[in-house]
């Protein structure tokens, strides 16, 4: 088990499991425009939560960090790792592609099923990939969101999953709605080709039994009609990010869209509901591309 500073350890200390962290309308929501970070909209944007399954934009940065250094290709295939150690009904629900110990998908695939599908499990044999260890992935994550001065937020694994019944550590990650607009930020600058991921609507696998699962995208407000966003142009203007769930944490959403050329992100953390997080959200993108293109 890793050794954590005093500090971490008073951070940690106060997540516990029976401190749940979601209300109605939500824990808190920002809107920035991409560019620059400018404050757009904000309203406790600095309360911590729970972000869920929005941590895989981490996992996924440093992923692409790794192509981009050219010590990974995505080509490159990825060997599920024996995850019984590791409580395998726990990481496969309830997104998961399911991959059995000694199977392989290539990193362009486990990307694909990362960010749209939000397989858990493929958070997990890409961090091994990556680092050879979870613990070490995510030593990485943590490193990663202090060198973007993401000061309120520290990750225990590299899915946001909650901790499972039996585990040693039992603890959330943690973060505010203003460090995942830095992160979103950043991830957009750095590694812009993010958004060939999280802008497909629908990805079909090929499953290792010569079978295709279509795997379809969380994101209600690029994915339901009811809740599109279409400019003036006829295009939607919505095409990322990532969408995240746990029974302890609510419903999370970090949102990107794009109008007459500007790109503003909203983030909303810790919603009751996902038609709360999903109608804020929406609204808020709507608000925010007006006031970048006015």
């Amino acid at each position: 088990m890793r050794r954590l500073s005093a500090a971490v350890a008073l951070l940690y200390a106060a997540t516990a499991l029976a401190a749940p962290m979601r209300k109605s309308p939500y824990m808190g929501m920002l809107a920035v425009d991409a560019s620059n970070g400018r404050v757009l909209f904000a309203d406790s944007p600095d309360a911590r939560a729970y972000p869920a399954s929005v941590t895989k934009l981490m996992t996924a940065y440093l992923v692409l960090d790794d192509i981009k250094a050219g010590k990974l290709k995505m080509t490159d295939k990825v060997t599920a790792s024996p995850v019984k150690s590791r409580a395998d009904s726990h990481l496969r629900q309830p997104s998961c592609v399911g991959l059995k110990p000694g199977e392989s998908m290539d990193v362009d695939t486990l990307l694909k099923v990362l960010l749209v599908h939000s397989a858990n499990d493929a958070a997990v044999f890409l961090a091994e990939k990556c680092s050879g260890t979870m613990d070490a992935f995510v030593a990485r994550m943590n490193a990663k969101a202090k060198s973007l001065s993401m000061n309120s937020t520290v990750y225990y694994n590299p899915n946001g999953l909650p901790p499972y019944e039996k585990a040693k550590v039992r603890n959330f990650n943690v973060s505010t709605c203003s460090d995942q607009a830095k992160l979103a930020r950043a991830l957009l600058r750095d590694h812009p080709e993010i958004l060939k991921y999280t802008s497909i609507k629908v990805c079909p696998v090929a499953l290792s039994d010569g079978k295709t699962q279509n795997f379809r995208n969380h994101n209600n407000v690029m994915v339901k009609d009811k809740l599109k966003i279409v400019n003036a142009d006829g295009k939607e203007a919505v095409d990322g990010l990532k969408t995240g769930y746990i029974d302890a944490g609510g419903s999370s959403v970090v949102l990107t869209g794009k109008r007459g050329g500007k790109r503003a992100i909203v983030v909303v953390l810790g919603s009751n509901s996902a038609a709360e997080r999903d109608e804020n959200a929406r609204r808020c993108m709507d608000d925010a591309l007006d006031a970048l293109t006015l």
